[in-house]
């Protein structure tokens, strides 16, 4: 089961009077990641060093790739990799900043410094699973809409946006089973679907069922 987090989350924790910020984000490609690399860059540019590691699914396979960011061989960017991995997320990206604070670390402070800031964003994170699935768009009328509701919440379906017109239009995201059950039962439904069609197949998050 591959997981993912829900929310991007930025965490910090200082060393020695060094910082090292940690934003822990979701990310769909490969161009995504890098753009959210430069963007961190810019936005801590007067930082000494922006490690990074990432973990995505693409049509390829997973693609891992991690950097120190001129910081000594082996103590950011594998270290923060393997956490990612050893928590088995996908399709996220972890950018460590650090804004040196005049005391050196050693190989083993860094390390351990790096490792932590990413602990402390996958730990403050909401996981969920990630998935192959469709966005659907979908239109009720406004006396099924509650009905609608309790349907997605007991099939841990999201409803991802809703617009309120003469009919109320939802759009859903669905596994592929959801939306073969959805759709092949749609005259045993308690409330009617007045009209649907299939957006696009694309990754979709599922929340993590306790």
């Amino acid at each position: 089961m591959l997981k993912t987090i829900k929310e991007n989350v930025t965490e910090e924790i200082v060393e020695k009077k060094s910082k090292f910020i940690a934003d822990l984000i979701y990310v769909q490609s490969v161009e995504e990641a890098e753009g959210h690399i430069n963007r961190i860059k810019k936005k801590y540019f007067d930082a000494k060093h922006h490690c990074f590691a990432y973990s995505i699914m693409t049509n390829e396979g997973i693609v891992n790739r991690a950097s120190d960011d001129g910081e000594p061989s082996g103590t950011a960017g594998m270290p923060m990799l393997n956490i990612v991995n050893k928590n088995e997320l996908i399709n996220v990206l972890v950018v460590v900043t650090r804004y040196f604070g005049g005391i050196l670390l050693g190989t083993g402070g860094l390390v351990r410094a790096y490792s932590e800031s990413t602990i402390k964003a996958i730990n403050n994170a909401k996981l969920v699973i990630e998935q192959r699935g469709y966005e659907i768009e979908i239109q009720i009328n406004y006396n099924d809409f509650e009905k609608l509701n309790y349907y997605c919440k007991k099939n841990n379906i999201s409803i991802i946006s809703s617009e309120y017109g003469e009919k109320i239009i939802c759009n859903l995201e669905l596994s592929n089973e959801e939306k073969e059950k959805l759709l092949n039962n749609i005259k045993e439904l308690n409330f009617k679907i007045e009209k649907y069609k299939i957006i696009k197949e694309r990754n979709i998050r599922k929340k993590l069922e306790n």
